[in-house]
């Protein structure tokens, strides 16, 4: 946990700035796969979903919202300490998947779409500088698989709650979620407490 490291290369591309439709797309596509912090946080709400009524709603209000960052960054927008924000988000929704008592669906639909908005700027900081066209094709990558995953795991979860032992399940499930919400949320402290030397 104390030497994780904070910063991963988020574009397919060797980490290189997309130049294409094609490039952006792709790197897109890959960003919320790559960065585990992001994928942990998308099945994470996409299970959570599950559990509540019409709860499809609250992974699209993250969606949207990661829209929105994305926007807020990619116009010069500063959202500070988004990485911590991060992190959290991820123990948050890993400990509400633990719990027994339900949090309303209102509630977890704002919380959602708070975290959208940084989940998204920290996608907009991936392309920050590149061309219009590979940029559009960067969030219409972004925004088609956290979709993609949303729609499989909501359906997974909502097949699981029909079985027996479910429960027990998804709050194993948000324990790991909560560990990698932990992990990610420590290595963004120690960054914040001891910087690494840039260069």
């Amino acid at each position: 946990m104390l030497i994780a490291s904070p910063a991963m290369a988020h574009h397919a591309m060797d980490g290189k700035m997309p130049r294409n439709f094609f490039e952006g797309f792709l790197s897109g596509l890959a960003h919320p796969l790559i960065g585990v912090d992001h994928f942990a946080f998308v099945v994470a709400i996409a299970l959570l979903a599950a559990t509540k009524r019409q709860g499809i709603m609250i992974p699209i209000a993250f969606i949207l919202s990661a829209m929105l960052g994305a926007g807020l960054h990619l116009i010069g927008l500063s959202l500070p300490g988004v990485e911590l924000l991060i992190a959290a988000s991820i123990l948050i929704v890993g400990i509400l998947l633990t719990r027994k008592d339900d949090l309303n669906s209102t509630t977890v639909f704002g919380l959602s779409a708070i975290a959208g908005v940084c989940h998204g700027y920290a996608y907009g900081e991936a392309i920050f500088g590149a061309q219009m066209t590979p940029m559009l094709a960067y969030l219409l990558g972004f925004t088609c698989i956290q979709l993609g995953v949303v729609l499989v795991v909501f359906k997974l979860g909502k097949r699981l709650l029909e079985q027996s032992q479910v429960s027990a399940s998804l709050r194993s499930t948000g324990f790991v979620i909560c560990g990698i919400g932990i992990t990610f949320l420590f290595s963004q402290i120690i960054d914040v407490l001891v910087p690494l030397p840039k260069g």
